[in-house]
């Protein structure tokens, strides 16, 4: 699997110091509210919300809803289709969204919407990885807590997939165009 990618973007190292130190940020601004739910995006922001919780040393509870919009393609339909709601009620309680990666928006700025409908006592957006070139101009997000910008290249790993695939590797790196444009 290695072999399919063209270059590593993000080292493990550099993903492990971020991630820490986000959990620190994180953990000082959440510190005297208490009641903090980190909601994961599936399946992407697995590996990612793992680290972060553990890097998050005050009280918080977990809950994960599952979309699709991109099936097993590189670009995203647009639609966005829910596959798993909320196990817990949010109304009061301080959100925080937890993504692997922004690219669109779209699916962002659903969830955003449906889960202010909740009255959820706050929420905020934390994303491991961030691709402004790509922001669809009708999506208005505040990214409240970010891991990196990086550019409009196909990556994978540390959570991040292909056809389901690479979620595996310790690093973000860059698929060769040649294993998702045949």
């Amino acid at each position: 699997m290695h072999q399919d990618i063209h270059h590593v973007l993000l080292t493990a190292e550099q993903i492990d110091a971020r991630v820490k130190a986000l959990g620190q940020i994180i953990a000082r601004d959440y510190r005297d509210v208490g009641d903090l739910v980190l909601i994961g995006v599936l399946k992407g922001c697995t590996v990612f919300m793992v680290d972060l919780a553990r890097a998050i040393d005050i009280p918080l509870s977990i809950d994960f809803i599952a979309t699709s919009s991109y099936g097993s393609g590189t670009h995203s339909s647009g639609v966005v289709r829910l596959l798993k709601d909320l196990d817990m009620d949010i109304a009061g309680r301080h959100v925080l969204i937890v993504e692997d990666i922004i690219d669109s928006g779209l699916t962002l700025s659903y969830l955003h919407a449906q889960f202010l409908k909740r009255e959820p006592a706050s929420m905020r957006i934390c994303t491991l990885l961030n691709k402004p070139s790509r922001r669809d101009p009708t999506v208005t997000l505040t990214v409240d807590y970010l891991g990196f910008d990086i550019p409009n290249e196909f990556v994978v790993g540390y959570g991040l997939d292909y056809a389901e695939h690479y979620r595996n590797l310790p690093y973000i790196g860059v698929l060769k165009p040649e294993i998702y444009t045949h």
